[in-house]
């Protein structure tokens, strides 16, 4: 697999990468393999490339240095491929905001890069997240039901945010490879049980399920194999808030144990705890972890949205 010719490809047809213009690969000391291609291809297609290499981040959501962050706002274009999430970070935020367009990558690897999700037809892709999205938007509860268990989710005067992996815009951004919507509930409207059974941040992917209780959009108790592989999300409040409510748009996705390709898994629902400041919420926590729920039934009202992982709409 050429990571060059790969890296051309999703960057001119994603980000709509022009001649002249800046892209600022950040990256950690993981992930630079990648990076070397994605700055290479960058050079290829006559954009003036730079790539700074940082220390790890130690949890998802965690702040890059803010020499880093400085530079996502200066540039036209930043990919971020590093082990740890810069999604849900301020310097996101405000790279954005800056009018950056931002492609994160957290946590992939040379073998997702040429397959899988990354293969999509992103034209279509793009369909499905938009009308997910407006629905998300319109909507004023959700309700996922799994194996006997419910959740439901206050979603009233919050907005579906799109990633369709399709960036070519001033200030649009999410992840790549991609295909979600997703939004902010309100952070004490989400009660009930659930089960997660795909994979979830801080573990991979999941052997047996994890069964959660959340009251008032806090998440009070985690069972299953591994769970105590998650206690920074019982620490405090903060990480123990439900964050988001997403769902994947993906045909080509697979489920592999990276958060970044499961949670874009067509017909799969997710549950996020912890930060949700940059898509609508108001909670800032240590963390943002995800995690999959596979065959959902998913309402927005009480319309169904999707039958045991199948779309009904």
């Amino acid at each position: 697999m050429d990571l060059t010719e790969t890296s051309k490809r999703i960057l001119a047809s994603c980000l709509d990468a022009k001649p002249g213009e800046e892209v600022y690969i950040v990256t950690d000391d993981t992930r630079v393999k990648i990076a070397r291609a994605l700055y290479e291809g960058a050079r290829a297609l006559g954009c003036e490339a730079v790539m700074t290499v940082m220390k790890e981040r130690s949890l998802n959501g965690e702040e890059p240095p803010r020499v880093v962050a400085e530079a996502m706002k200066a540039a036209d274009i930043v990919v971020c491929p590093t082990a740890k999430s810069l999604t849900h970070t301020n310097a996101r935020i405000n790279a954005a905001k800056a009018g950056t367009r931002v492609a994160t990558m957290p946590g992939i690897t040379e073998e997702m890069f040429g397959a899988g999700a990354m293969t999509a037809d992103y034209g279509e892709v793009e369909k499905l997240t938009a009308k997910i999205t407006e629905l998300l938007t319109k909507c004023r509860t959700a309700r996922i039901e799994k194996d006997g268990c419910v959740l439901t989710l206050n979603l009233e005067g919050r907005s579906g945010v799109p990633s369709p992996g399709v960036y070519r815009l001033p200030g649009q951004c999410g992840n790549l490879p991609s295909g979600e919507a997703y939004i902010a509930p309100l952070e004490n409207g989400v009660n009930g049980e659930m089960v997660i059974d795909g994979s979830m941040v801080g573990i991979g992917k999941l052997d047996s399920p994890l069964h959660v209780v959340i009251r008032d959009g806090k998440l009070r108790e985690i069972t299953g194999d591994k769970s105590e592989m998650l206690n920074i999300l019982l620490e405090n409040e903060r990480n123990a808030t439900v964050g988001e409510l997403g769902i994947g748009t993906n045909r080509a996705a697979v489920l592999n144990g990276v958060i970044l390709e499961d949670e874009k898994v067509y017909g799969t629902v997710h549950i996020a705890f912890g930060t949700n400041t940059s898509f609508g919420g108001t909670n800032k926590a240590d963390c943002h972890m995800d995690g999959i729920i596979l065959n959902p039934t998913l309402y927005f009202d009480d319309t169904l949205i999707i039958d045991k992982g199948s779309f009904a709409v």
